[in-house]
């Protein structure tokens, strides 16, 4: 097997990945702060390093793999909308934290090891925290409790910034009590309206980014292998996480291998509440089928920008299409066991190469080589790795016979053959509602459907 690949940003090249411990690999993901619906540009990042997830599974068995994505669910947004609604904040976070989970579940995600959320780890971050001021690499003043930068003499090499661009790109805040403008709030004074915990500094809150290092120290450790997450969070967020984290541990590595993914634009501009073109992912999941919104976020390699368009997702249901077909040509075969394509899994290795990964699957369509079941088992391996072909070609084929496919498109034959075959199977095993679902649907899209002695026929209307 091919030696895995990953761009580590801290290097800004392509390394072979050897983890610490091969029976303990581990691998952390910058969660949601859950106070609002997730957006499509959320869910890129998740569905990108659950492909890694997945790999690392795949290389070094699943019992040896520690995946943690966190939930943020302390923090000024959150009080905001708690606050206005008149409401503890557990009630938003939780709130939006099941709906994230459906979301990414519905996506085809797996579930992390380890979802630790900020809240119940406030204990290691005031720990955290009061190593840093003990070991002089944080100050109280005026309530808060700021990182001292000047104190870590690597600050900038992950995002490769100087002073004046970190100030800017930071868009700190102005205040009398910092000793450097780019100092940051490890913790700050609550109020009336808003939650707070005990600490040494009086009634308080953490600031964002001591969350993920305490989270990560907690159930991980003080070095782990692996850290994701967008590329908009390399700075401020991670390079203050690396500034902390190695500061509280005298010096030890932090993370060994950042990697980024990059924007996902709608069309050609930028997503963005002032735009007004933020696409939410529960309301894309009611659109489309979500298996091929997957297929559409994987469709440029993972550090790439990838433009959103209803043409992508279109493409990429046309594509499940022909996989599932000859998934259901190939029903009645039988499959002992799955296997992975050497050359999708070649791609998937060369940092998660997808779009190559994408053009083997295809590939595999056309090998006339392959037997039946070497074909099925290959399809069904393969496509487990990135998180396809995991459903029957019925169920993908009647997801499409709702919502906007429903209206805006006609089936195509094959579409209508199974979803006729479905119906008899209904029948056979008196399912009546489901058999009369599925000849609604298919009357809704034009298509009759005629029981006779000889069979049940169809035709267009």
């Amino acid at each position: 097997m091919t030696t895995l690949k990953l761009y580590n940003t801290l290097s800004r090249t392509k390394e072979a990945f050897e983890p610490q411990d091969p029976k303990r690999v581990t691998m952390y993901v910058c969660g949601p702060t859950v106070y609002s619906y997730a957006h499509i540009g959320n869910a890129r990042s998740a569905v990108s390093f659950d492909v890694l997830f997945r790999l690392l599974r795949h290389i070094y068995g699943q019992e040896h793999v520690v995946y943690a994505r966190n939930i943020t669910d302390v923090d000024d947004k959150i009080n905001k909308a708690a606050y206005e609604q008149g409401v503890d904040i557990s009630v938003i976070t939780e709130k939006f934290a099941k709906i994230y989970q459906e979301d990414l579940e519905n996506l085809g995600n797996l579930s992390p090891n380890i979802q630790p959320w900020a809240t119940q780890t406030m204990d290691e971050i005031i720990g955290m925290i009061k190593a840093l001021v003990d070991k002089g690499h944080a100050y109280e003043a005026q309530g808060h409790v700021l990182f001292d930068v000047s104190s870590y003499k690597d600050y900038g090499s992950l995002s490769k910034r100087s002073q004046d661009e970190m100030i800017a790109g930071a868009r700190v805040e102005v205040a009398p009590y910092k000793k450097n403008p780019s100092d940051f709030v490890l913790w700050k004074p609550s109020d009336e309206t808003t939650p707070g915990w005990d600490s040494p500094w009086g009634e308080g809150r953490p600031g964002w980014h001591i969350e993920c290092s305490a989270m990560i120290e907690k159930h991980l450790g003080k070095t782990i292998d692996i850290h994701c997450g967008g590329i908009d969070l390399t700075f401020p967020h991670h390079e203050n996480e690396i500034a902390q984290s190695t500061c509280a541990h005298d010096g030890e590595v932090f993370v060994r291998y950042w990697l980024h993914n990059g924007f996902l634009n709608m069309g050609d501009e930028k997503m963005s509440k002032s735009l007004g073109n933020i696409a939410l992912i529960r309301e894309l999941n009611e659109e489309y089928p979500p298996e091929a919104l997957r297929m559409a976020l994987l469709s440029a390699q993972y550090r790439q920008p990838l433009n959103w368009t209803e043409s992508l997702v279109e493409q990429a249901t046309s594509n499940l299409d022909k996989f599932y077909k000859k998934l259901d040509d190939l029903a009645g075969v039988e499959v002992s066991e799955t296997k992975v394509d050497s050359d999708v899994l070649e791609a998937v290795l060369d940092d998660m190469n997808t779009p190559m990964a994408y053009a083997a699957l295809f590939a595999l369509l056309k090998n006339k080589e392959l037997s039946d079941a070497e074909l099925k088992a290959t399809l069904l391996g393969s496509g487990e790795l990135l998180g396809f072909f995991q459903q029957s070609p019925q169920d993908w084929f009647a997801s499409k016979s709702t919502g906007k496919e429903l209206i805006d498109g006609a089936l195509s034959d094959e579409e209508v053959k199974v979803l006729v075959d479905q119906r008899n199977d209904a029948k056979k095993s008196k399912d009546f509602a489901l058999a009369d679902q599925i000849r609604d649907d298919l009357s809704a899209k034009g298509v009759i459907i005629k029981d006779t002695p000889q069979g049940t026929t169809w035709e267009r209307r």
